[in-house]
């Protein structure tokens, strides 16, 4: 029985054992043939592109956090921080629009857990008019600011070796703040269509239209003045006075210290844009 059992198992360890032996023929030729030189130049760039990638990614971080550490020593505010805010908010409006124009947004968003589904309708809407797209993004970036502040800066959220730089931590902030922003303009459309939908022009509400018509042309005016406002928390406060907004409800929505700082912000935009008017027409 035992000398069966030996049997059988060298009759089974027989194809195991073959592929143990050496390759012959024109297949082994071809195994043991050196890689080409032009393979090796290939993988060559390849493995230099990945540490050129991970040493400009590691470079910007130590940067990043030099940068850090000197706006810190002002308790990031005043003058330095203020550009640096401002370059953000450029960086950030950028990225949105072209995130905006793709749809992409929609599905960062979902992976984060805001599934807004969007239908064709709104996709397409936001490839084809630049001035929502404008106008989301600053938004967006406008809520993401002061949010971004607090918890990566104010409280050493972001640190350099997490593998990400300011910028790519700054995108994430306006990843979470978009969906809030999304469906606000979702819920001014909806108010918009029905308003379209029960409004009933007569002759007695002629003079009641005529006002409502004035003050649309001047709301429109003021729109096309918000790229002139280089500060992003101005653009923000001033499209949402526009959009009728309260400025109680605007200090929440921008996370400002108080009522009084939207006072102040829209006081210096009107008086700004009084003088440029002025001094308009003194040269005309």
């Amino acid at each position: 029985m035992r000398g069966d059992d030996e049997a059988a198992d060298q009759e089974s360890a027989a194809p195991l054992a073959r592929h143990l032996q050496p390759v012959v023929g024109e297949q082994g030729r071809l195994l043991g043939a050196p890689v080409p030189l032009e393979a090796q130049h290939e993988m060559n760039a390849v493995d230099t592109r990945r540490a050129r990638k991970l040493q400009e990614n590691l470079d910007r971080r130590m940067a990043d956090q030099q940068m850090v550490r000197l706006l810190s020593e002002s308790d990031f505010a005043g003058t330095h921080y203020h550009r640096f805010e401002e370059a953000l908010a450029r960086y950030g409006i950028s990225v949105l629009r072209g995130w905006l124009f793709s749809g992409y947004v929609f599905k960062l968003a979902a992976s984060r857990g805001f599934d807004l589904k969007p239908d064709e309708r709104e996709l397409e809407e936001l490839a084809r008019d630049s001035d929502l797209r404008e106008e989301l993004a600053m938004m967006t970036v406008a809520r993401a600011l002061p949010v971004f502040r607090r918890r990566a800066l104010v409280e050493a959220g972001w640190q350099p070796d997490g593998g990400a730089s300011i910028a790519t931590y700054f995108m994430g902030a306006c990843a979470y703040e978009f969906p809030n922003e999304y469906r606000r303009h979702r819920v001014q459309q909806k108010r918009w269509h029905r308003g379209q939908a029960t409004q009933e022009i007569t002759t007695e509400d002629r003079f009641v239209v005529q006002g409502v018509t004035e003050e649309v042309l001047g709301n429109l005016r003021v729109l096309q003045r918000l790229r002139d406002i280089d500060d992003p928390r101005t653009q923000a406060t001033v499209a949402l006075t526009v959009d009728g907004y309260t400025q109680e409800e605007i200090q929440q929505l921008l996370d400002a210290k108080s009522i009084r700082a939207i006072e102040g912000l829209l006081y210096r935009w009107r008086t700004k844009a009084k003088r440029r008017e002025e001094e308009g027409g003194f040269h005309g």
